[in-house]
């Protein structure tokens, strides 16, 4: 261990967690026992405030140290993950400010409230959440796996048996994440945004600068990755021609254009569906907000392609690590001066603590509006709503650290694989439902349940190498050898049984359920009826 590299990372640390506890007081119009307050930060964030939210929640710590990881291993497809953050925002420029509408117009806090108001359907609304909290919960493990590896690059895990002490950093960034995630809500991560993205915004532009001059600039870096691709393929060509190993490459080839195609498309319609997304736009101040932000955020998109591009520059640099996702920190420990390689970890760390609290609270909201207040007690008060939710937001967190310790880190990533193909089948219910009552909302159920099993089974029988299941989150699509996003499979499933079933039902006359939204609920904006001003807003 460097003790300056961890003397920089212990003040930075320190000063989100000074800030964490300090949000509890940070512009604060009313006590935190309400949901809108604690679980939507007072829905007055506005766009400074918010970019820096919203773009902390998208563009995690498990995201600084995955995407680079895949082109260090040579995927083909690694770099899918910048368009498809060029992709969302028109869409999100499109839909979001109609869910926001109406989501304030009614009150409602999360994604699967607005699908039971709109379709009068518990059963569909409960989908909606179910999917949501299981969506999500590997999307935090995940989260503290980025963590893990970078205070393994630090040194700070001990090599003791006891699997206490061999984790107790990891113990101590959770409790603190916890107790500041409990006591301040989503004003926590909001405020903490504001160090992690300036961090990450600082290392990543010194790194594509500096590194690569370190090592022989751009044009060795390539030439470098493409020799040691082309190397790796020759020597390895019987194993790759027996499916034992998966060949290098910088591009796609021509067979694997659909599926970097299919996987910047599905990953894009399907990264606003997750809970922590939605709440991070619900908590804005009004619907210019949201407009203004999804021109602005695709600055974070410029910064992932650079940040994409270190894992080829770790290849250049030499850097040698079994796990790939070690080589981004790695890269840092070894290029970086002790003082700014303290900055670097800082950064990677504090970007899991915004997202990991973001997603919490998010699977708190839904399961405290969705499954106890929809089923458990219809009577619950805010306050009381406000209390179960900080409590399932601890035993998220809790469940999720378990995950990481008691489990093989692959089944975490297995799982998160699983999580996109599941949360994408939220997309006909809640987009469709924004601007068309059409869809029957047995269909829709029905749709969900065939779109789930599909995808669900298709992803445990995919194989790769090293793999019996869960192997990729590619596999051809029905009837063809053409290798497509098995989550943007699963959805058009979904969408051809819904509009069939539509179709069946309406014939048969089957009852519909009440929409307890009107035309106006989807343009409503701030100062309109029921649509009530914040009295001290967040800039």
């Amino acid at each position: 261990m460097n003790g300056v590299a961890f003397g920089v990372f212990l003040f930075l640390f320190l000063v989100v967690t000074v800030l964490g506890f300090a949000a509890a007081r940070w512009r604060r119009v009313s006590r935190l026992d309400n949901l809108d307050e604690w679980g939507l930060g007072g829905r007055g964030f506005g766009t400074f405030i918010a970019w820096f939210l919203i773009g902390g929640d998208i563009y995690t710590a498990y995201t600084f140290i995955a995407v680079p990881a895949t082109l260090y291993a040579g995927s083909a497809t690694g770099f899918f993950a910048v368009p498809y953050t060029i992709i969302i925002y028109p869409l999100v420029f499109a839909f979001m400010p109609r869910l926001w509408s109406v989501s304030h117009r009614h009150g409602y806090v999360t994604p699967a409230d607005f699908v039971e108001g709109r379709y009068g359907s518990k059963g569909l609304g409960l989908a909606v959440a179910i999917t949501g909290i299981v969506a999500t919960m590997p999307y935090i493990a995940l989260q503290l796996v980025g963590m893990q590896v970078v205070l393994q690059v630090m040194g700070l895990q001990s090599n003791s048996d006891n699997w206490f002490v061999k984790d107790l950093p990891l113990f101590v960034a959770f409790i603190i994440l916890a107790a500041y995630t409990y006591s301040a809500g989503l004003r926590a991560p909001a405020l903490i945004a504001f160090v992690k993205d300036t961090l990450i915004y600082v290392v990543i532009i010194v790194a594509v600068i500096y590194i690569p001059h370190q090592v022989g600039g751009w044009g060795h870096i390539f030439e470098t990755v493409q020799k040691g691709f082309t190397d790796f393929n020759t020597q390895n060509a019987d194993a790759i021609a027996a499916k034992q190993a998966a060949p290098k490459a910088i591009m796609p080839g021509p067979t694997g254009h659909w599926a970097y195609a299919s996987l910047a498309l599905g990953s894009a319609l399907a990264l606003f569906m997750y809970p922590h997304s939605v709440t991070g736009v619900l908590s804005t101040r009004n619907r210019s907000v949201i407009r203004r932000n999804a021109a602005l955020l695709p600055a974070y998109s410029f910064l992932l392609g650079l940040l994409a591009l270190l894992g080829f520059v770790a290849i250049a640099a030499g850097v040698k690590v079994a796990n790939p996702q070690q080589s981004i920190p790695q890269l840092f420990e070894n290029q970086f001066p002790a003082w700014f390689a303290g900055v670097a970890y800082a950064a990677i760390v504090i970007g899991a603590l915004v997202p990991a609290a973001i997603m919490s609270i998010a699977a708190a909201n839904l399961f405290t509006r969705n499954i106890y207040k929809a089923y458990l007690k219809p009577a619950a008060s805010p306050t009381e709503e406000a209390k179960v939710a900080k409590l399932v937001s601890l035993v998220v967190k809790f469940g999720a650290l378990l995950f990481v310790l008691a489990m093989d880190k692959s089944f975490a990533i297995n799982l998160q694989l699983l999580g996109g193909v599941w949360i994408l089948q939220t997309f006909p219910a809640i987009v469709a439902g924004l601007y068309t009552r059409w869809f029957h909302r047995w269909a829709l159920l029905l749709a969900w349940a065939v779109a789930m099993a599909y995808g669900t089974i298709t992803a445990y029988r995919t194989a790769s190498p090293t793999q019996r299941h869960f192997g990729g989150s590619v596999a051809n699509f029905p009837f063809t050898n053409t290798g497509v996003y098995i989550a943007l499979t699963a959805f058009v499933i979904n969408v051809v049984v819904a509009v069939l079933a539509t179709v069946v039902l309406r014939a048969l006359r089957v009852p519909d359920g009440e929409d307890r939204t009107v035309a106006s609920d989807y343009v409503a904006d701030l100062g309109d009826a029921h649509v009530e001003p914040e009295l001290n807003p967040l800039t």
